[in-house]
């Protein structure tokens, strides 16, 4: 099983980093897998430790995803690092074993530490195409375009049905990027 986070971890400096992040669940581990290169990866390699937070504010995928960055964070319990401020749950783990690829890490890790900071009231249809939208806008490179723009047509249904404030903040912030990337490609082959 995989969930989709927001994964906090810190630079050598102590500079707090957040990214999205799917978990791979192997109980009693939790796996983190990123492609190269990756700032959360250099992290973990280098402090063996993150902070997994589990949100509803969907903006928090889009943002990171077309650079917004600056999310409120507050200092972990365990670990030397920091969590979102405004997520309902969050765990601290310590990596605890690697499997190196060149392309794609495994690092295992176990759970030192978890709370619940709010109750989880669930996600709504747009809340989940928001985070499948910001998924879509990570692979712009490595899609298709008639597959983005099937899927953003698809997403694009829950979002105009159930979407909240926030959640269409961050469907506008995931289209312009699409946006871009269109007008950028068409530059490119012009």
């Amino acid at each position: 099983m995989i969930r989709e986070t927001i994964v906090t971890t810190s630079d050598a400096q102590g500079k707090p980093h957040i990214a999205p992040m799917g978990i791979h669940v192997e109980e009693p581990e939790l796996v983190f897998a990123p492609f190269r290169p990756s700032g959360t990866l250099d992290n973990l390699l280098n402090n063996r430790c993150a902070a997994i937070n589990y949100t509803d504010d969907v903006r928090v995928f889009a943002g990171c995803i077309t650079g917004r960055h600056d999310w409120p964070l507050c200092r972990t319990e365990r670990i030397e690092g920091f969590r979102l401020k405004e997520c309902q749950t969050h765990c601290e783990v310590q990596i605890v074993r690697v499997e190196d690829d060149e392309v794609r890490p495994r690092l295992y890790g176990c759970v030192i530490y978890q709370t619940t900071h709010s109750p989880f009231l669930g996600f709504n249809r747009a809340q989940s195409a928001v985070i499948e939208a910001a998924i879509l806008v990570s692979r712009l490179h490595l899609l298709p375009w008639e597959k983005i723009v099937r899927e953003f047509e698809h997403l694009k249904i829950a979002v105009e049905k159930t979407a909240g404030d926030r959640e269409k903040e961050a469907w506008e912030w995931l289209t312009a990027a699409v946006a871009a990337h269109r007008r950028q490609q068409s530059a490119n082959t012009s």
